[in-house]
């Protein structure tokens, strides 16, 4: 075998080896409050320390243009996440995960309020690699993407 099939299959198992296919987890819930007040309640980036039930605190920071986010966890545990984009117009933002404990890499989600009757429709998408059983990464973040809507359902005034 030539040198260079051996570079390109070894190229192609490598490449075959470190990709992991990305799982989708999205979930949405109504509410019967303007999307101005559903988005009051959401649209701080460190506001998710007080409507999620699993934070106990949320700690801004700034790593040279990037704005970012320090979780810490009831029960112990820390996540950081960086701001990726924010449209308060859209009533939208956007995180990636920095530094967590949860069963994802390349995480990244967007969490936002869209008018829907008389009320408002949140909308929390993520995209991500899951960290060995995919089945259980995504019960894990559908977890906590199903308190966080409640929680901000409750902080909203619903």
């Amino acid at each position: 075998m030539s040198f260079g099939r051996i570079l390109c299959a070894g190229a192609a198992a490598a490449l075959l080896a470190g990709s992991a296919a990305a799982a989708d987890v999205s979930r949405e819930v109504d509410v019967d409050v303007s999307p101005a007040k559903a988005w009051a309640a959401i649209g701080d980036f460190c506001g998710i320390g007080t409507w999620h039930p699993a934070v106990e605190k949320c700690e801004l920071s700034r790593r040279g243009s990037e704005s970012l986010r320090t979780l810490k966890l009831k029960g112990g545990g820390t996540i950081v996440e960086k701001l990726v984009a924010w449209n308060g117009k859209k009533r939208s933002y956007t995180y990636a995960i920095v530094d967590s404990p949860l069963p994802v890499r390349n995480y990244v989600s967007t969490l936002s309020v869209v008018g829907h009757g008389k009320g408002s429709k949140l909308r929390w998408t993520g995209k991500f690699e899951p960290v060995g059983d995919e089945a259980k990464a995504k019960e894990t973040i559908g977890g906590i993407y199903d308190a966080g809507l409640a929680g901000i359902a409750k902080q909203a005034g619903q």
